[in-house]
């Protein structure tokens, strides 16, 4: 077996020849290795492997797609489109890189997030904002009472 390496990754070629099947991307974290996740049966006919990965892929985009919409309307956008990247990663390498990429961003910011330095500056701005906003409706309050705006005369 012929062993390539670039970065922390390594990809196997099985068989012999110029027409070797490439393996699974192996990878030296404690993440699982790279490459499709499709059933043995399924991989041993290129045709059907294909038609796996058109099949995939479509899904993949159509749940993307839809995320992308719930942008702009009303649902988990976000989580829809992740949900879609996953899809996508269990048949595509680019896709599962890009995936533990952004799992190790949203793990960085969660941690950050959890830092008593950073806590206690955003309970302090939100304590600011919550003081500016009372202080506001206070001040509406004491000007026109319990009037609606579009009820206020002049």
């Amino acid at each position: 077996m012929e062993e390539w390496s670039f970065g922390g990754c390594s990809i196997g070629a099985k068989g012999g020849g110029a027409s070797g099947s490439l393996g699974r991307v192996k990878t030296e974290s404690r993440e699982g290795a790279l490459g499709s996740r499709a059933p043995h049966f399924i991989k041993s006919s290129r045709a059907l492997h294909l038609s796996w990965q058109v099949g995939v892929f479509l899904v993949g985009s159509a749940v993307v797609f839809a995320g992308v919409l719930m942008l702009a309307l009303p649902g988990p956008g976000w989580l829809v489109i992740f949900s879609g990247l996953a899809i996508w990663a269990t048949e595509f390498v680019w896709a599962q890189l890009v995936l533990r990429w952004t799992r190790r961003k949203v793990s960085e910011a969660a941690k950050r997030a959890l830092d008593p330095k950073v806590r206690r500056r955003n309970m302090l701005i939100t304590a600011l904002g919550l003081a500016v906003a009372a202080a506001l409706i206070g001040v509406y309050l004491a000007r026109y009472g319990l009037e609606v705006p579009w009820e206020v005369a002049g």
